[in-house]
């Protein structure tokens, strides 16, 4: 592969070119030429006067629905979206069915996936089957390739296992993540409990479902001085929990989907299902405090929360759907706008590169000569039109189809590949 890169604006803090618009040469998959007016022969060119470039973005969490429900969602599929969205690395849910508690099914998504322009890194089950109940093989999964455990939507209810799984994978230096939702408390809720849940006649998951867990999985991991990871956030006691104990050293991070950052629960007054989801959409109280925590570095980055269901499983009354949105194609530009007078665009872009790369021990090269070509080239200022037509999931299960959004992906490179995604 030969590709020229012409007038971008480079955003990458570690890179020596950051701030500056400048020509990328790439060629066999390596930066091998930077200046500010390079001329190539025989080469692709991509040339626009408004496009940005930084690491290729990454995304932690995502739900294949490979294996087991591929009629949801397979690899190609959404290695496909994950490429429309500016995403060139994937850590991938445990999640399917069979569920990814082994080496061998940890071995499947990296063989299926490998060489491809989206690189996937599976996270492995903390609990056989995903069911809570009795640790998996975390060693030998941490060994062939799983970057961390996690349950997914399953949260971990037992204190007990909690407690284990932190101290188990303190001997390869592994990182548990929990997405806290105490079942006990939110019951049969299918949105936030509030005024909204109220009025439409719903029964509600309280927030004090998350923050109670968010407090015991804090107290939890200060006793065994392990590492955690709290994914999807989703409320303001949660943002200020996690804020105390960053502020006492304990290794915590944190991450926050975009339906959390951009809506609130006014949404469900319509009962579109495409608004069911968990965590649920909370009230301005909660959505405030999350960007608040994404502006001070309590919440480490964006994660996507894609979770690809078929129409079956959502054209059916609000309380019987099944959760979850699509969200790989749309991620970026949704932050985008909901905290464009609150981020710098540096700050917003270490939310989709930087942060997952140090926490998760990935490649974290940076723009310069002679590195990786792995790379995300964007205009945060362009307007789109997500058309359903467009949309390159198996599934298209989004409140944003139709809908005009600010900030879209170019290209992707990686893998020694590269990827056109919109006009240059």
């Amino acid at each position: 592969m030969k590709l020229l890169i012409q007038k971008v604006k480079v955003v990458d803090r570690n890179s020596p070119y950051n701030g500056q618009t400048v020509d990328i040469f790439i060629e066999n998959g390596k930066i091998t030429e930077i200046g500010t007016s390079i001329d190539k022969e025989d080469v692709e060119v991509w040339n626009n006067k408004n496009a940005c470039v930084s690491m290729g973005w990454v995304d932690v969490g995502s739900y294949t629905n490979d294996p087991g429900e591929e009629f949801k969602e397979d690899l190609y599929s959404i290695s496909q979206a994950a490429a429309f969205g500016g995403f060139t690395t994937v850590l991938s849910a445990a999640n399917t069915h069979p569920t990814i508690d082994s080496k061998s099914k940890v071995l499947y998504i990296i063989n299926s996936t490998r060489h491809d322009l989206v690189d996937f890194h599976p996270l492995g089950a903390v609990t056989k089957g995903c069911e809570g109940k009795e640790i998996a093989e975390m060693f030998d999964m941490s060994h062939h390739g799983a970057l961390g455990f996690s349950d997914g939507f399953h949260s971990i209810q037992h204190s007990g296992i909690m407690m284990r799984a932190l101290m188990y994978v303190k001997a390869f230096d592994g990182r548990i993540f929990n997405e806290p939702l105490d079942t006990h408390i939110s019951s049969k809720g299918y949105v936030h409990e509030g005024i909204q849940s109220t009025t439409v006649g719903m029964s509600g998951i309280p927030a004090l479902a998350e923050s109670m867990m968010v407090q015991r999985d804090l107290y939890l991991l200060e006793y065994t001085e392990s590492k955690l990871h709290l994914s999807n956030i989703s409320t303001a006691e949660s943002v200020e929990l996690i804020r105390q104990a960053k502020a006492k050293g304990l290794d915590v991070t944190a991450s926050v989907n975009p339906m959390n950052l951009f809506f609130t629960d006014k949404v469900i007054q319509n009962f579109d299902t495409n608004y069911k989801v968990k965590p649920p959409i909370r009230s301005e109280e909660h959505r405030s405090a999350l960007i608040d925590g994404l502006k001070d570095g309590t919440i480490d980055f964006v994660n996507t929360n894609h979770r690809a269901q078929d129409t079956e499983s959502k054209r059916l009354e609000f309380m019987y759907a099944d959760d979850g949105v699509i969200m790989l194609e749309t991620a970026f530009a949704i932050t985008n706008m909901v905290t464009t007078d609150v981020l710098d665009l540096e700050t917003l872009i270490s939310k989709f590169t930087t942060q997952q790369r140090t926490i998760f021990n990935l490649k974290n090269q940076k723009i310069d000569i002679g590195e990786i070509a792995d790379l995300t080239i964007f205009n945060p200022n362009e307007e789109w039109a997500y058309h359903e037509t467009e949309i390159l999931s198996n599934s298209k299960n989004t409140p944003f189809k139709n809908e005009y959004l600010k900030g879209r992906v170019i290209g992707v490179v990686n893998n020694n590949q590269s990827k056109k995604i919109t006009s240059l």
